[in-house]
């Protein structure tokens, strides 16, 4: 995935009220931006850590910039969570990923389950359907190892159960953990954030949902999925 505008640099300096993010840019102004994320981004969002935001010439937009990416020191950190549903539809279109090369028709957002929406539908004549929740991880607690989730999750613990139900209605259900960084080969449960969520995912893969966890090439430019990761239970 191809940024759609060249992205401008700076320093985080806090982020306030979930939404907002204030960076200094590199050329001195002092910008806020928007933080689609509404989540923790434990260790991730730490001030004057670098930043990549976008800009918006939207008259309508108030916020001129969202947030992109993060510096971890090591690897930049995609942020943006409404960026991974892209590029794993991005990543399936183009044959990459193995486990769903049958498969020709994929919608997005389908209501299923009670009150939700599945972030990918696979479906392909005389084939299951194929269910696939994707979660953006960007929470590393330990050098090497990226973990998800990075708080208490009741939406998340929600999906886990919704996707078995389809298991026994004999669909595929897939938990797909995009790892939106480069300096984690390795994923695993937050049990130390939310034990009972891991709990529920061991549950999940021993009633048949398939596990998946993919690292991505992240850069100012572009994002790419490019491989899957060792996945500790």
């Amino acid at each position: 995935m191809i940024f759609p505008r060249q992205l401008v640099t700076g320093t985080l300096l806090k982020r306030y009220k979930r939404f907002f993010a204030d960076v200094l840019l590199d050329d001195g102004r002092e910008v806020t931006a928007h933080c689609v994320n509404t989540g923790s981004m434990k260790t991730v969002f730490e001030s004057g850590r670098r930043a990549a935001l976008l800009p918006n010439d939207d008259p309508e937009r108030k916020l001129k910039f969202t947030l992109e990416l993060i510096h971890s020191g090591s690897s930049w950190i995609g942020v943006n969570t409404s960026r991974p549903n892209f590029l794993v539809e991005e990543a399936i279109s183009s044959g990459l990923i193995p486990e769903f090369a049958d498969y020709q028709t994929m919608k997005r957002e389908v209501k299923y389950g009670t009150n939700s929406r599945i972030d990918l539908l696979l479906s392909e004549p005389g084939k299951p359907d194929v269910f696939v929740e994707v979660k953006n991880t960007t929470y590393s607690a330990e050098t090497g190892i990226a973990a998800f989730p990075d708080s208490v999750t009741e939406r998340g613990l929600k999906h886990l159960v919704e996707l078995q139900e389809q298991v026994r209605l004999g669909n595929r259900a897939v938990m797909f953990y995009l790892v939106n960084r480069e300096d984690c080969p390795v994923w695993r449960p937050a049990d130390d954030l939310d034990p009972a969520y891991g709990r529920e995912l061991r549950v999940a893969v021993n009633n048949g949902v398939e596990l998946m966890a993919w690292s991505c090439n992240v850069q100012p430019d572009q994002l790419t999925i490019i491989k899957p990761v060792s996945i500790q239970l």
